[in-house]
């Protein structure tokens, strides 16, 4: 068995405009205060099944860093937390686009981002988790 891989390379990041107007017109949503999480089924690809994007709206968090240090968060913690939702999209054979967006007013410590990235990770792998028909 090969160690997990916690790297966050720049194929497994969502870049695309394209994408971000897919995954918000036709994305499903979980909310896990104060975080949501938008996500839409993907092409599968044995390397990088999986692809993340991370926001922090200017709307809540005025300030540039801020925002920035919201995204540096919430990227870490995914990228220390990835690896049972990979397993998962290997599993299924199936690729997931994920979108995670903040909705707090000011950046969280580490450990209550991290705490709730992996609820909603949880949350995303019961749902999907189900026998496929």
């Amino acid at each position: 068995m090969t160690s997990p891989n916690f790297s966050l390379p720049a194929p497994e990041r969502v870049k695309s405009r394209r994408l971000f107007e897919l995954l918000f017109a036709t994305g499903h949503g979980i909310k896990q205060f104060p975080f949501r999480l938008v996500w839409l089924n993907g092409p599968y690809h044995e390397k990088h099944p999986v692809t993340v994007a991370v926001s922090a709206p200017k709307r809540n968090m005025k300030k540039a860093h801020n925002r920035n240090r919201m995204k540096r968060l919430m990227r870490e913690a995914y990228r220390l937390n990835k690896t049972a939702i990979v397993a998962l999209a290997h599993q299924r054979k199936q690729g997931y686009i994920l979108l995670f967006i903040a909705q707090v007013s000011t950046p969280m410590s580490f450990a209550e981002t991290q705490e709730k990235i992996i609820l909603l990770l949880q949350r995303l792998i019961t749902l999907h988790a189900l026998p496929a028909e």
